[in-house]
């Protein structure tokens, strides 16, 4: 696409003999995100904070869901967080593309995004699970327990692979 001023003259920019009709309004790209362009380079030091701010307020989303399903609606721990989990990491996925990696839209990223959050799923739903059998106790504090422990892991695995693998992709 070619990007011409509004105010350009068009036989000035497209000479006599050129394939275009100077009288067919030319498109004029705008950037995606305003003024400022999208950057791949984000320095580690504001990536992991943003990361972490990102991970706060989805993990409370997750959180609250699951917490509201198991100890309010009666729901099986792993149901309650397999939900919460998905409420929680499509919020953070969303934020941590745009915000944190300023990363343009992909097919590439977000078919490698579901995929480690396929694994990160099993990995958390699978550790708060087997944790909230091993305390077998109807304990709300140890529900949270759980929940850090699943999230922290997660946490950790995302971060990683997402800085060093996903976010790198062009």
């Amino acid at each position: 696409m070619v990007c011409v001023p509004e105010s350009a003259d068009p036989d000035e920019v497209f000479p006599a003999g050129s394939d275009h009709d100077p009288h067919i309004p030319t498109p004029v790209e705008l950037p995606l995100d305003g003024p400022e362009e999208m950057s791949d380079d984000v320095d580690l030091t504001t990536a992991i904070i943003r990361f972490i701010i990102t991970g706060a307020g989805s993990a409370v989303l997750d959180f609250g869901l699951t917490m509201i399903l198991q100890y309010g609606l009666g729901w099986d721990p792993a149901y309650s967080k397999a939900l919460g989990f998905v409420l929680g990491t499509t919020t953070a996925y969303l934020i941590n593309r745009r915000w944190t990696f300023r990363a343009e839209p992909s097919a590439a990223r977000f078919v490698a995004v579901m995929l480690l959050y396929l694994a990160t799923f099993a990995v958390q739903v699978g550790i708060y699970a087997a944790l909230e059998h091993v305390w077998t106790s109807d304990n709300k504090l140890m529900s949270l327990l759980s929940f850090v422990i699943a999230q922290g892991t997660a946490t950790v695995i995302n971060f990683v692979v997402q800085r060093a693998v996903i976010f790198k992709l062009k």
